[in-house]
């Protein structure tokens, strides 16, 4: 079987590691950061997400710490007019499969981590920054920053939005910058005020040119929040503090259960977000592509991770190989993930109109939504929530046919409603 080198040590690259050697290969995964860890607070995991994760036996794991939503909550921001719920409990359970559920980003990674230590079939190794890579017909090399080549029988890229071995393969230049900035804060449950909990629910605020999300995660302890405003940032920041007068500025159109909850936020930091055009081709030779390296999207419709996960797992269900076919199954992955994530590229941009309208528009759109039935929001979501990903017996050619299998074929035609 094949060494392959990967690179990115993120939920990404982690879990690509865990299903490629599942299959017989071994991997190395190269990190830049000085340590194997994940910044970030919480994270969404859709019913999708949860399924690729059972794949790789981390399902139950997950569940277990997770907290488990009975309800997505539509908020109008500034009337405070509950728009619209779509439920999450036993109907929502049994058509997909799995709950849907968020943790921290760090509990997801760790869990990763350990599955990745655990395996005599993985190595980690950090600080290792990743500059770009070399291949001829036998194998693939990643040039490393400081001149060294480590070297296997292919390269896979799962580096990120700023991926090095994106720059190489695809060369498409920085990231785009969509002038929104988000800014992130955590709270201890005990702080928020009981009427404002909803324990087991995403709530989402919306306003004029922005609006506000918040959930728990680390089971229930934090109250995560995320308000996201329209400001025509210039400049590409991440991870930048900001002051509690900052969102008080920024939100200030938002009504007074909003502003409740924001007035609580300790340690605001803030990021501009910025995603890249959907592209064809992830390949070349003996190296791919996967994650946000190769659809970076942004988080409004909450399947950057999910999709992810996909990735991994069914790269290492079309990884049944050996060595000389790498090439081709890398182009049977690209061929078969680019149309379903470049779709939802695409719906996570066309939802910033959900969110962030205005006046008679908003007043239609929360009309328009609050006519849905449940099973009718559920329809809505279920070329997402309700894939699956599955692996069947060898073919004829000997390849193995691993496919997307969603309870609901058609795409949403509005943007995604959460």
């Amino acid at each position: 079987m094949s060494k392959l080198i990967i690179v990115g040590g993120g939920i990404g690259g982690l879990a690509t590691a865990l299903a490629v050697t599942r299959q017989g290969h071994t991997a190395l995964v190269l990190e830049r950061a000085p340590e194997f860890a994940e910044i970030g607070a919480g994270i969404q995991l859709a019913p999708n997400g949860i399924h690729a994760l059972d794949r790789l036996d981390l399902g139950e794991s997950v569940r277990s710490t997770a907290v488990l939503m009975d309800e997505l909550r539509f908020m109008d921001g500034v009337t405070g007019e509950h728009v619209v719920s779509m439920d999450l409990t036993d109907t929502y359970r049994e058509r997909f499969g799995n709950p849907y559920a968020v943790v921290h980003r760090a509990e997801l990674h760790t869990k990763l981590l350990e599955a990745c230590q655990a395996s005599e079939s993985i190595q980690l190794r950090s600080g290792a920054p990743a500059a770009g890579y070399e291949q001829d017909a036998y194998g693939a090399s990643v040039v490393l920053e400081n001149g060294e080549r480590v070297t296997g029988d292919a390269v896979i890229g799962a580096d990120g939005i700023h991926s090095a071995i994106r720059g190489q393969l695809v060369g498409d230049g920085a990231p785009r910058n969509t002038g929104i900035t988000v800014y992130r804060a955590i709270i201890p449950m005990e702080q928020i005020p009981e009427d404002l909990r909803h324990l087991t629910s995403v709530t989402w605020w919306t306003g004029p040119g922005c609006h506000f999300v918040h959930y728990p995660i680390a089971g229930g302890k934090y109250l995560n929040l995320a308000a996201s405003s329209d400001n025509k940032a210039t400049e590409t920041v991440a991870g930048v503090p900001a002051s509690k007068g900052d969102v008080r500025r920024e939100f200030a159109s938002l009504g007074e259960d909003a502003q409740r909850l924001l007035a609580l936020g300790e340690g605001w930091k803030s990021w501009v977000l910025v995603d890249r055009d959907p592209v064809e081709n992830w390949t070349d030779g003996r190296v791919v592509l996967l994650g946000d390296a190769a659809h970076p999207m942004l988080h409004y419709v909450a399947q950057g991770a999910c999709q992810g996960l996909e990735d991994a797992v069914i790269l290492g269900d079309l990884l049944d190989c050996d060595t000389s076919e790498l090439p081709l199954r890398f182009e049977k992955f690209n061929a078969e993930r680019r149309e379903r994530t470049g779709k939802i590229q695409l719906l996570a941009r066309e939802s910033i109109k959900l969110w962030h309208t205005q006046g008679p528009a908003a007043s239609a759109r929360n009309a328009q939504l609050s006519s849905y039935s449940a099973d009718q929001l559920h329809d809505y979501v279920a070329w997402m929530h309700g894939a699956r990903t599955t692996d069947s017996p060898a073919g004829a050619a000997g390849t193995t046919d691993t496919t997307i299998r969603t309870t609901a074929q058609a795409a949403p035609q509005n943007g995604d409603h959460r």
